[in-house]
């Protein structure tokens, strides 16, 4: 392992790198944005002291932000975030002391602009490499750092597969350290030993160097948890605890922080932040809006169909759940008989089922008989894609079979959805299908993004209007 201590004594010399590159990069993304706004390099004293001012204002809100912690471990899309939210803002900054100062009628706002979009890429650009460059050298064991876990059974075994698995965090696992009376020193993973006990602790991470501990321990070992900072209060050693949360079925888990206090996120959505929620929201009424004048000769045609092949009302409505456990009115076009069902009792539709009227079977095949739904989605009570909504009496009996089923529920429910395209739509006849339903729901919460609504409606156009499992 000496290859491994190679780069980890340079780590500040990189930190200082790091700094130096992103001051250099809004230099010459300045003065290659002032080039080609004005063909030349001849600054004034205006665009001079405009370009230090940037320079200054960037690296301060870089340092203010954490662009220069340590990233190992962590994803690039969160350093994305940091890099954005550091130059955007001293951007801001810049502009406003502008008007504060009655000057920003002396620069270019051509080049200021292009100036930020030039110096935001060039500093993502060249991170993603250093990134991509680090992640091999640790692959290959250099800038390793030595992790000693606390604990050997399953969570721990689990926390040092992971990082078994991904060598390129440059995370290296020395061994175990257990008290449980019933482990051998030999752990379940072959190539990593049980070194000790919790007493072996101060001295395991002086003579083996090691650079992080790891706890993994169950929640109610709390004794043991302080017992292992006790022995390391004098040490400078990074000391990090894996919360015991992997028994549980989890959707979008993170850690945050309210109101001072850290929070474990179990089950949430970052479709129910306001920013997300508002840009769902415009999705949804922007297309919503453009397909009802599309296809409003359609749905004209299907209701004089309805109205002229069987007595009745055009509509049909019926109460299903949607976003946070709320009820709504669903539409869609009639497409069996009127017949009444005795209270609580919802008769699934089955092939071959005798309610379905001759245009009704035309509009379950073709999915026609949703497309009212649309005005359900400028009401705001649904989404275009999401999770499909299931009857009230469907819900009361499946939440108790299938395992997190009314997870689907914290979203808005959608007239297509990632479940449907994949096949899992019309009849659930047997508990698995629901459960496979359930299971491409809960992926598409955890997933959600513009392009994937995006994808999942492209795909619902190319092969969901028929498709063998419609009614």
């Amino acid at each position: 392992m000496k290859q491994g201590l190679a780069l980890k004594e340079h780590s500040t010399l990189l930190n200082i790198i790091l700094r130096s590159i992103d001051t250099l990069a809004l230099l010459l993304s300045g003065l290659f944005c002032f080039w080609l706004r004005f063909s030349d390099l001849n600054l004034d004293i205006t665009y001079k002291n405009v370009l230090l001012l940037e320079i200054l204002l960037g690296a301060t809100c870089l340092s203010f932000t954490g662009a220069y912690r340590a990233w190992r471990g962590s994803s690039f899309s969160s350093e994305v975030q940091c890099v954005i939210k550091a130059i955007l803002g001293s951007f801001l900054l810049l502009i406003m002391s502008g008007f504060i100062t009655q000057s920003s009628d002396n620069y270019s706002r051509v080049w200021v602009v292009s100036w930020l979009l030039t110096s935001t890429f060039f500093i993502l650009g060249y991170r993603f490499t250093l990134r991509q460059s680090l992640g091999i050298l640790r692959s290959k064991g250099y800038n390793i750092r030595r992790v000693l876990i606390i604990g050997n059974e399953e969570l721990g075994q689990s926390v040092a597969n992971k990082l078994i698995q991904n060598p390129e965090m440059g995370l290296a696992v020395t061994g175990f350290i257990s008290d449980n009376k019933s482990s051998s020193k030999s752990s379940l993973i072959e190539s990593i030993p049980t070194l000790g006990n919790l007493e072996d602790i101060d001295r395991l991470v002086n003579e083996m160097h090691i650079d992080q501990v790891w706890i993994a321990l169950p929640m109610n070992e709390v004794k043991k948890m302080e017992k292992v900072q006790s022995a390391l209060r004098n040490s400078s050693i990074i000391i990090r605890m894996v919360p015991d949360i992997f028994g549980f079925q989890l959707l979008n888990h993170s850690i945050t922080e309210v109101a001072g206090l850290p929070i474990i996120n179990l089950s949430t959505s970052h479709m129910i932040e306001s920013k997300y929620r508002l840009l769902k929201s415009l999705e949804d009424k922007i297309l919503a809006f453009i397909i009802i004048i599309c296809i409003s000769p359609i749905l004209l045609g299907l209701a004089i169909a309805i109205k002229l092949t069987s007595k009745g009302p055009i509509l049909f409505k019926q109460y299903r759940t949607g976003v946070n456990g709320r009820d709504f009115k669903v539409y869609k076009f009639r497409s069996m008989i009127v017949h009444y069902e005795s209270d609580g009792e919802i008769t699934q539709a089955t092939k071959d089922d005798i309610r379905i009227t001759s245009i009704g079977q035309f509009m379950r095949k073709t999915s026609l008989d949703e497309l009212p739904q649309f005005f359900n989605v400028l009401q705001g009570r649904m989404s275009i894609v999401g999770p499909r909504p299931h009857a009230l009496a469907h819900n009361e009996h499946y939440k108790i079979l299938v395992e997190s089923y009314m997870q689907r529920h914290m979203v808005k429910p959608g007239i297509t959805g990632w479940a449907q395209v994949n096949g899992f739509r019309g009849e659930t006849d047997t508990l698995d299908k629901m459960e496979k339903r359930i299971e491409y729901d809960l992926f598409y919460i955890e997933n959600w993004s513009v392009w994937f609504d995006l994808e999942i409606i492209f795909m619902t156009l190319y092969k969901g209007f028929i498709h063998k499992n419609a009614l």
